[in-house]
């Protein structure tokens, strides 16, 4: 096991925990980065998506796993930043404008819905964010002549600088463009977290009662937890149709909210590396079942895809299996894992055993 000797202040706060973890970041975004050198074209279009799971996934992290807000109608906020980013581009301004214009708009109006939602908690919250993405889906048909209606849109190819950053035309400049973009995100998030901010978010997922005696206004940082999480989910949004490149109101249906709660809750709720964990799932087994449906119609015969819904199935599965035996995610797996390790042999067989504790529901919210 590893001790890392502090000798300042500094290091409590610093981002990093040492200089191997700073040089496993490095390395890791080195790699990212030569990825384009590393792998075909098909492969790289995979990644890309995976890396917009992944901030769409953080998006709705900082409400479900840092604030503990239940949400099924993120798609709604994630259509937002697709249209708008769209309308905006074509409006004349250019994406360096439009796509944080995008961010900011799909933010507010998620802050502007959570000051009357966020007194609201549990299952009742859940259903007033479901509300919210049937609202958004009818204004996109209604908005026929900003979102094309039931028709869809075109979303408009990207330039910088007179460089294209078109996903069919130019894939390896708009796969570097959506790591830029992540990178930060994830770097701004995670700087986020060590914040009063930040620590404000998980006092009043841990317990309102204590958050409220500690001076915490609750509402006023649901609200702006719950705005700060639409704004990232519309930023991936703007991503997504740019990726997809044609799109209409159902590309954002609500079996993308479930998604979305798959990658956070898979991946490990609470911890941003849980989020491109879920990301990488969510985007990596269906092409293994198909991988897998491929091989075995091929080797003896079995042809597997007239079983409907064998996705949504092995999805469902997955997930009673984690919710079931491993609540952390993937992520929370890793974690005991490493500190196993680090233990040896000192580690004990029921050092990680879950321990009956209060339910949420026994006490005063």
């Amino acid at each position: 096991m590893r001790v890392v000797f502090k000798t300042s202040y500094d290091r409590d706060i610093d981002l990093h925990k040492d200089g191997i973890h700073r040089a496993r970041i490095a390395v890791l975004l080195a790699v990212m980065a030569a990825l384009p050198f590393l792998v075909g074209t098909y492969y790289l279009a995979e990644a890309t998506n995976t890396l917009i799971w992944a901030l769409a996934g953080m998006g709705l992290m900082v409400a479900v796993g840092h604030t503990g807000q239940v949400s099924l109608g993120h798609a709604a906020f994630l259509a937002i930043g697709a249209y708008t980013d769209s309308a905006l581009m074509e409006a004349g301004l250019p994406f360096v404008v439009s796509f944080p214009l995008a961010g900011l708009a799909t933010g507010l109006f998620g802050a502007l819905i959570a000051v009357p939602a966020v007194r609201m908690s549990g299952i009742y919250l859940a259903i007033a964010t479901l509300a919210v993405f049937v609202i958004v889906e009818e204004m996109v048909i209604l908005l026929e002549p900003v979102t094309g209606g039931v028709g869809g849109i075109m979303a408009p190819s990207i330039s910088i600088l007179g460089i294209s950053f078109d996903r069919y035309g130019a894939l390896q400049n708009f796969y570097w463009l959506v790591l830029t973009i992540v990178a930060l995100v994830t770097w701004g998030y995670a700087n986020l977290m060590r914040s009063p901010t930040g620590r404000s978010f998980l006092a009043v997922r841990d317990s309102e009662v204590s958050a409220r005696a500690l001076g915490i206004n609750v509402t006023r940082t649901k609200a702006l937890a719950f705005g700060l999480s639409s704004g990232v989910t519309g930023l991936a949004g703007a991503l997504m149709g740019h990726y997809i490149g044609f799109f209409n109101y159902e590309l954002f249906s609500i079996f993308i909210s479930i998604n979305l709660l798959l990658v956070v809750t898979i991946g490990g709720l609470g911890f941003i590396p849980g989020a491109f964990l879920g990301a990488i799932l969510i985007t990596g087994v269906p092409q293994l079942i198909a991988i897998l449906r491929d091989g075995l119609n091929a080797s003896i015969g079995l042809d597997l895809s007239t079983i409907p819904g064998l996705d949504t199935m092995i999805f469902s599965l997955i997930l009673i299996g984690f919710i079931i035996f491993e609540p952390t995610g993937l992520y929370g797996r890793w974690l005991k894992i490493r500190a196993w390790v680090e233990l040896f042999p000192l580690a004990r067989r029921d050092m990680f055993r879950r321990q009956k504790s209060y339910l949420k529901t026994e006490r005063m919210k």
